[in-house]
């Protein structure tokens, strides 16, 4: 297993039959991910096939009702959403009560009452979420001849499997840094999300990398707003063995103006990327001004470390 889901695990598209659904989906299946179904209750029973999406051999796929459905005669063990805001909840609360372990969430601009309500949920029910208004999750193969997972909108082929893993608040920024850093490679690349309550935080994606043998350096990437880097680097500075690289976005940000994601607002002077740039150099996590800076920092690390 690598990162909340293991290579080649069975994957169920929430939202499939809708544009964007059905392009991410034929992505995913290119890409290796093994997705046995999409879940439109409008379109229960129909198929949908996506020409040349696996191995350039054609795959169509089943629409069930319901993901109860979908986990009975597929055995899914994960979803990804890309259903519209006003009925995310429920589709998150229907995989939920499914079974499903991991439910990444790509849907923006859900009211955060109901993200609220669907993360705590799955915290009661043991249930991984990312997200919401996330790139997603891209784990790489862990040995010759399996299929990693790519879970979302994360593009394929930017990178291939090495020490490092990945977590982001930003999906711009996600990619910009698996660019930077390809040539050295990663276990894991996931996107947390910009909103203010999300399923997954840079804490607990710090603990996944922490416990994954693979895995041997971390880039956290976060942004202004909030206190989720802060709290990600009280953690570490008491739990973490390896080491971690960041890159903060926002430094220009004037106090009291969203910078692009609902979570990312200077509010009462407090959470600038400054006060976070800070709190982790505090705790020895070096951070740099800019995307490419922060990629030759992890380079220093990795090479006075020996990785």
């Amino acid at each position: 297993m690598t990162l909340f889901i293991e290579d080649g695990a069975p994957v169920i598209v929430q939202g499939m039959t809708g544009h964007q659904g059905m392009t991410h989906t034929a992505r995913m299946l290119k890409a290796g991910t093994n997705i046995v179904g999409g879940v439109n209750a409008r379109k229960a029973g129909q198929e949908v096939n996506f020409p040349a999406a696996k191995d350039g051999e054609d795959v169509t796929l089943r629409v069930f009702g319901n993901c109860a459905e979908a986990v009975e005669v597929t055995g899914a063990q994960a979803s990804v959403v890309f259903v519209p805001p006003r009925f995310a909840k429920d589709a998150v609360v229907e995989a939920i009560e499914a079974g499903i372990k991991l439910i990444v969430v790509i849907t923006e601009g859900i009211p955060v009452a109901d993200s609220a309500y669907f993360v705590e949920l799955a915290l009661r029910k043991d249930v991984r979420i990312v997200g919401p208004n996330c790139p997603g999750l891209l784990t790489l193969p862990s040995a010759e001849g399996v299929n990693g997972c790519n879970l979302g909108i994360i593009p394929d082929g930017i990178v291939s499997r090495g020490p490092l893993g990945l977590v982001s608040k930003s999906g711009t920024l996600t990619y910009q840094l698996m660019g930077e850093l390809s040539d050295i490679g990663f276990t894991a690349c996931l996107g947390a999300g910009g909103d203010p309550i999300v399923g997954t935080t840079l804490q607990e994606a710090l603990e996944a990398f922490e416990n994954d043998d693979a895995t041997k350096a971390v880039v956290m990437i976060g942004e202004i707003g909030g206190s989720a880097e802060q709290d990600a680097a009280k953690w570490a500075s008491e739990h973490m063995t390896k080491p971690v690289v960041a890159y903060i976005a926002g430094f220009t940000a004037p106090e009291g103006k969203q910078m692009g994601h609902a979570g990312a607002i200077v509010s009462g002077g407090k959470g600038t990327a400054q006060d976070k740039k800070e709190a982790l150099e505090a705790v020895g996590i070096r951070v740099g001004r800019t995307p490419g800076q922060t990629a030759e920092i992890m380079r220093e690390v990795l090479a006075s470390k020996s990785i």
